[in-house]
C-alpha cells in the first residue's frame, strides 16, 4: 500500500460527510464504501473550471476542502475528487493504493493514451476482496459504486453496468480495463466499452502533481481549452462539453443542444449542476 499520501492534518471527516450527505455507518466495511461512493458523486460535480483560468489545481488537502467541502458550490477534476475521497476513506479506515489509468475511451491503442486518471484500490479489514473505486471520472460511463477487482463479471450499481477484464500488455503486471455498457438494454441495443486501463502499481501523491499539471495547463490538454462539466441527476446524468449541453437519462436516451449564450451557460452550470462560475472566467470561446 502507497505511504505517501498528502498529510490528511487538514480534513476534518464531519465537514465532508456533511457535504456529501452521508448519515450512515461511518465502519470500513463494503456497505459504506459503496455508500459513501455514490453520496460523494450525487453531491459534488465534476468541473475543469480552475484548469480554464489559474492553471493546475491544487492538490493539497486543506485547499481542496475549501474548494470542494466548505464552497460547497464548486467541484473538482479526477485528481481533486479522488484525493478527497482518499483522505475520507483513509479516516473511516479502509486502506489504500493509489492507481494511475490510461483513459482508452474510443482509443484503437491503449498505448497511444498516457497515465493521465487517477483511481483508488480499496482494501476493508477482513474483506479478502479489494474494490475499484472512482469518483472522479468524468463521464457517463464513470462508476457509481465501487467494484470488486474481479475479472469478467458483471457488476450493476446504482442503474449502471461495469465489469472488469484482463488483457494482454508486455509489462509484468496484470493489466486491467473498466469497461462500461453503454446504449439501452437488449441484445442489439447496446455494448461494452473500455473506459479506462490500469496496472496495480501504486502511484505516489508527487507523481499526481506532475500529471495534474500536465492535464491543466498543456495546449493539447482537452481540459485546458474548454469547459467540461459533467454531474450525475436523480434521472441520469448532464454533461457540459465546450459549447455542448448533453442529457442521458437513465433508460439509455440522449438529447443533446448547442449553447450560444455566456450568460445562459452561467445559469446552466447554476441551476443543473450546482457550480458558481468564478468571476471573469471566459466559458464560450
Amino acid at each position: 500500500m502507497s505511504d505517501s499520501a498528502p498529510t490528511t492534518a487538514s480534513f476534518d471527516l464531519d465537514a465532508y460527510l456533511d457535504r456529501i450527505g452521508w448519515a450512515g455507518e461511518r465502519r470500513p466495511d463494503a456497505a459504506t464504501l459503496r455508500g459513501v461512493h455514490l453520496a460523494h458523486l450525487r453531491a459534488v460535480p465534476f468541473e475543469n473550471l480552475d484548469a480554464l483560468g489559474d492553471g493546475a489545481p491544487s492538490l493539497e488537502l486543506a485547499d481542496l476542502m475549501a474548494k470542494l467541502v466548505h464552497g460547497r458550490r464548486r467541484g473538482g477534476y479526477c485528481f481533486e475528487h479522488n484525493t478527497l475521497f482518499a483522505a475520507a476513506l483513509e479516516a473511516l479506515g479502509f486502506r489504500l493504493t493509489r492507481l494511475a489509468a490510461r483513459v482508452v475511451v474510443g482509443a484503437e491503442r491503449f498505448a497511444d493514451r498516457p497515465r493521465t486518471h487517477m483511481a483508488l484500490l480499496v482494501e476493508a479489514p477482513g474483506d479478502p476482496q479489494p474494490y475499484l473505486a472512482d469518483v472522479g471520472f468524468g463521464a457517463v460511463g464513470s462508476l457509481l459504486e465501487p467494484v470488486p477487482l474481479l475479472a469478467d463479471t458483471e457488476f450493476q450499481g446504482a442503474g449502471r453496468r461495469h465489469r472488469l477484464v484482463r488483457v494482454p500488455h508486455p509489462g509484468p503486471l496484470e493489466m486491467w480495463v473498466l469497461e462500461a455498457y453503454e446504449g439501452r438494454e437488449g441484445p442489439s441495443e447496446g455494448r461494452w466499452a473500455a473506459q479506462y486501463a490500469f496496472t496495480l502499481e501504486p502511484f505516489e501523491q508527487s507523481d499526481y502533481v506532475m500529471i495534474n499539471w500536465h492535464v491543466a495547463t498543456n495546449p493539447r490538454s482537452p481540459f485546458s481549452r474548454r469547459p467540461y462539466v459533467q454531474f450525475l441527476t436523480p434521472d441520469g446524468h448532464v454533461l457540459l462539453d465546450g459549447d455542448r449541453f448533453t442529457e442521458t437519462r437513465t433508460d439509455g436516451t440522449v438529447t443533446e443542444r448547442k449553447l450560444t449564450d455566456p450568460a445562459g451557460v452561467r445559469r446552466l452550470l447554476a441551476e443543473d449542476f450546482g457550480i458558481d462560475v468564478p468571476e471573469g472566467l471566459a466559458l464560450l470561446g
